[in-house]
């Protein structure tokens, strides 16, 4: 720990009037200071505002003007989903400055460099490499902080996501776009290998950020199962997967934490177009927000029970429907969904669309009953996603109605099978564990040893326990 730099930022935030969060605040905010809460009464949630670092969690209510009793959700009817299993959805979209969950990962991968003294605010910027939603949590947490920071992320990435950037950056070349898509990862770490030969910028890397691991499977693993446990009530309803796509990763280290709380399976979700995790597979795909033809360093993988493949024209398609007036004139008066479910379907951007027919596919896999529940996400919502669908509306070959509408419906939901995806056994997690090997030690440097210790679940028992440790630093830093 270097002293000298943490008592230098401690001082530099407290002039700046900011407040650090603990863990334990976050993953239950009910036990936030009444004054802090009262005070966001008055703090728009997309403020430049030090006590927005207080609503980095899933309990934000949908006008964010207090904390609501458990994670927003939306149950979803068996009429939409096909399947009698209850499938869970925690609304990520109600995160502060960002409307995606990201934010917090950023905060958790920023906190231990604070209270260690291992970023320099008054030399340092922090680089926060990301498919899109991440680096935007980092500039974000960067900016209320006082820090400087770089965001990197693929140019073909939604232009909500760039329209975002340049108005929170303080200097847009301080946005780094690499090439290709959704699916070049290695142009990001190309990119970041350049940046990283200057001291002065900090590489906060999703992808091997042990800290985004550790914090989701401290903040969000709790969260997601108090909205289970609401749902849940007096019923007998069993909580038996945990649904997530792979992305960085760091969102499936709530699975740890509801495996061992719950006892449910752990599910990942790919893109069929690049089935890396199914079959060694590459390929390009627009499901924004998942991880591609690699395997994230904190993907704890020898603890991933399932993977499921889904494909990117059934989420371009549904998201045609769900934020279209023919699409919504269709669920209401034929499929016969209620008003209040529509309205709400625009909670879901494209990863979780894909978490949500990964779920069903799961459903129908296991034969799941009225008495089982699956657990997954909505990272994001269909706002960053605007651009987008006008390209599938441009693209869509033949007339968008309601027949249209029916074609889509059956063939991406109703009648989605159980094809492309694998219960995976010990010999398949090792082979999923081994292909990690090309990009983190071939590639980037990771030596042996520490690449292979992740196979140990101790390895990530002790970055949960680290950052659950990190409660009693912030209460000094604060008082500093």
């Amino acid at each position: 720990m270097n002293e000298t730099i943490v008592s230098k930022t401690s001082e530099y935030f407290k002039k700046k009037g900011i407040i650090l969060p603990k863990i334990a605040e976050l993953s239950d905010p009910h036990s936030i200071n009444d004054e802090i809460i009262e005070k966001l009464k008055s703090v728009k949630k997309d403020a430049i505002d030090p006590l927005n670092l207080f609503r980095v969690h899933w309990f934000n209510n949908r006008d964010h003007s207090s904390f609501s009793k458990v994670p927003e959700n939306i149950v979803l009817p068996s009429e939409l989903t096909g399947v009698d299993a209850k499938i869970i959805v925690n609304i990520g979209r109600l995160f502060p400055l960002i409307t995606a969950h990201k934010v917090l990962a950023a905060y958790g991968c920023l906190l231990p460099r604070i209270l260690n003294g291992e970023f320099d605010y008054t030399k340092q910027k922090a680089v926060w490499p990301s498919t899109g939603n991440y680096c935007r949590g980092g500039v974000a947490i960067s900016r209320i902080l006082g820090l400087k920071s770089v965001a990197i992320l693929p140019e073909g990435m939604s232009k909500e996501r760039f329209d975002w950037l340049e108005n929170w950056v303080e200097d847009k070349k301080d946005i780094i776009k690499t090439p290709g898509t959704e699916s070049n990862v290695k142009e990001i770490y190309d990119a970041c290998n350049e940046l990283k030969k200057d001291p002065k910028n900090d590489i906060i890397n999703q992808f091997s950020e042990y800290y985004n691991y550790a914090i989701h499977r401290a903040v969000t693993g709790p969260a997601l199962e108090k909205s289970f446990l609401e749902v849940k009530k007096e019923t007998n309803l069993k909580p038996r997967f945990y649904v997530s796509a792979s992305g960085s990763s760091g969102t499936l280290a709530a699975g740890d934490y509801l495996k061992n709380s719950l006892g449910t399976l752990i599910a990942v979700v790919e893109a069929l177009e690049c089935p890396t995790l199914l079959k060694n597979g590459y390929g390009e795909h627009n499901i924004q927000g998942i991880g591609d033809k690699h395997v994230p360093l904190i993907h704890n993988i020898m603890n991933t029970d399932f993977v499921v493949d889904i494909s990117d024209k059934a989420t371009d398609n549904l998201n045609l429907v769900f934020n279209t007036d023919i699409g919504r004139d269709f669920l209401i008066k034929k499929i016969g969904l209620e008003d209040s479910l529509v309205n709400k379907l625009p909670e879901f951007g494209f990863s979780s669309i894909a978490n949500i027919l990964a779920s069903i596919k799961l459903a129908k896999y296991m034969n799941l009953g009225k008495e089982d529940a699956i657990i997954t996400v909505a990272t994001d919502g269909a706002d960053l996603y605007l651009s987008e669908l006008e390209k599938t509306k441009n693209n869509f070959q033949g007339v968008f109605d309601n027949a249209a509408c029916t074609n889509i419906y059956e063939k991406y939901l109703k009648e989605i099978d159980t094809d492309n995806m694998l219960e995976l056994s010990q010999n398949d997690k090792e082979r999923i564990f081994n292909l990690g090997y090309y990009t983190w030690v071939e590639q980037q440097g990771v030596s042996l040893k520490d690449f292979e210790k992740r196979k140990d679940q101790q390895f990530w028992l002790n970055h949960y326990n680290y950052m659950l440790s990190l409660d009693d630093r912030v209460e000094e830093f604060n008082k500093l």
